[in-house]
């Protein structure tokens, strides 16, 4: 007997940007699994009876191996339960869901992807700014912080990261981000260049810092919140 395991997107927290599929594969599910920042009152749409069981990573922090997380998938849908993977942000988007997908597949377990908001796309909603404009930004460009081992990624395109027609967004980056920052000032990136470190994002202790490139490596260089974040940069990070 084989279930189903739904990817709800569960956006980057407020239970009120979550699609209506989504709160309906929630609300009818046999067991959750859900991500850190999925937690919260996005679960409070869970029914009593279901199984809520935390598989979140967060850095710095003891987290389930990722086979672990893909092995449980398998073994609640195996006995007929209707399961979500619950995923902060997009499931698409820096969450792993490539490697769960791969453990379904392997075991013929049946799957749907529901899609939801970004957090980039959140933190420029809340800052109040579009992610591009006609003729200054034409091209939107998402990139990692930090590889498998919280290291600055080695193959990163700096060329393209430091195109001034682009807006940039960083995901968990505070740490490696004055390393980058400098990369990027000598691949010719503007010290001055408008950034904006969002954190908590749709939360109620959300904070939004509108700074630029230089000043954020220093002061990143001296302390870093535990607070998940992202930054964004480009012209339109000024705004408004």
């Amino acid at each position: 007997m084989s279930g189903f395991v739904s990817f709800v997107s569960s956006g980057p927290g407020d239970p009120e940007l979550l699609t209506l599929k989504a709160v309906d594969r929630i609300k009818n599910a046999d067991a959750i699994l859900f991500d850190d920042l999925s937690s919260g009152p996005i679960l409070e749409f869970a029914a009593p009876e279901a199984d809520l069981v935390g598989v979140g990573k967060r850095a710095g922090r003891p987290s389930p191996k990722q086979d672990h997380v893909s092995r449980l998938l398998v073994d609640y849908a195996q006995t007929g339960a209707k399961v979500v993977r619950l995923k902060s942000g997009d499931s698409g988007i820096f969450g792993r869901l490539e490697e769960e997908l791969t453990e379904l597949r392997a075991h013929d377990i049946g799957f749907e992807i529901i899609p939801g908001v970004t957090s980039a796309c959140a933190a420029a909603a809340a800052a109040q700014i579009p992610l591009t404009r006609r003729l200054v930004a034409r091209r939107v460009q998402f990139v990692t912080g930090h590889d498998v081992a919280g290291a600055l990624p080695g193959d990163l395109n700096l060329q393209s990261l430091a195109d001034p027609g682009a807006t940039t967004v960083l995901f968990m980056p505070k740490r490696t981000f004055p390393e980058l920052a400098e990369k990027l000032f000598q691949t010719g990136l503007r010290r001055d260049c408008p950034a904006l470190l969002a954190e908590n994002v749709s939360h109620p202790e959300q904070t939004l810092q509108r700074t630029t490139m230089e000043e954020l490596a220093g002061q990143l260089k001296n302390e870093i919140s535990t607070a998940p974040g992202l930054i964004l940069f480009g012209e339109l990070a000024e705004m408004p």
